[in-house]
């Protein structure tokens, strides 16, 4: 990926050298990153807004109004991973390491795969 807004569902702070969440929907905030010329040119964080069961598009919709183009999630279920696919944010799946900046310099490097539908999470807590 060399332009575009890297969202990363994080834990605490956030940042390049935080923790990533191990579920997109029960983050404490999302770290973008800015991508330009495959260089990080900004890094900032949102809160994540909370959702009830079954409210999965809120996460969608709140990265779709900050310009997010990419999405790296450790684990996501179907429902808003197909919403991420319908406002045009590519989802790219990594459950194994927990830090924030391999992730993001993986993707930036093209060495990141996109998520397939079987690697969807099962809908426990309202697929997210």
């Amino acid at each position: 990926m060399k332009n575009g807004r890297i969202a990363v569902p994080s834990m605490d702070k956030g940042g390049m050298d935080g923790q990533r969440a191990g579920h997109f929907g029960h983050c404490d905030v999302f770290t973008l990153i800015d991508v330009e010329a495959g260089e990080i040119k900004a890094i900032t964080t949102i809160a994540n807004q909370s959702h009830v069961q079954g409210g999965c598009m809120v996460p969608v919709n709140l990265l779709a109004e900050h310009n997010v183009t990419a999405l790296i999630v450790g684990g996501i279920g179907m429902r808003p991973l197909m919403g991420f696919r319908q406002v045009g944010i590519d989802v790219y799946h990594d459950d194994v390491r927990p830090e924030i900046r391999p992730v993001v310099e993986d993707l930036i490097a093209g060495k990141l795969t996109a998520i397939t539908d079987n690697q969807v999470c099962g809908g426990g807590q309202g697929g997210v």
